[in-house]
């Protein structure tokens, strides 16, 4: 589901019946592909790496939709979108803090220039046309 129709839904709806919704609708869409690559598959993964699997559907990605949606609605799609464009280097300052991976010159610079882009953004005055 794209991010504009989405939320404006979670404005009516709500942040958990528009990821519930998402999900129930394009489950039968997604049933075909995933049980075709699931049959190719010789045997089963381990139990840890289904647990870990069920944790990043579950934990991570459903629950944390819901805070999403709801600041979607909260500060508006333009605003609170941009924020999201951060989301891949809090994940590498995350990894570098906790687990203790490398950070070279090109990931910080290039962080440090979409921060730029979305601090331009958000103090650009946006007219509409006439």
């Amino acid at each position: 589901v794209r991010q504009p129709p989405s939320a404006r839904a979670s404005r009516t709806l709500g942040g958990w019946r528009t990821i519930c919704w998402a999900l129930a609708i394009s489950a039968p869409v997604l049933a075909v592909p995933v049980g075709w690559m699931a049959s190719r598959q010789a045997g089963w993964p381990a139990v840890d790496v289904i647990w870990a699997c069920a944790y990043l559907a579950f934990g991570s990605m459903f629950l944390g939709f819901f805070a999403w949606y709801r600041g979607l609605a909260a500060g508006g799609i333009a605003r609170v979108g941009q924020i999201q464009l951060l989301q891949p280097f809090l994940t590498v300052l995350a990894a570098a803090l906790f687990f203790g991976e490398a950070v070279d010159l090109t990931t910080f610079l290039f962080a440090l220039a979409v921060i730029v882009v979305i601090a331009g953004g958000r103090r650009a005055i946006v007219g509409v046309k006439k």
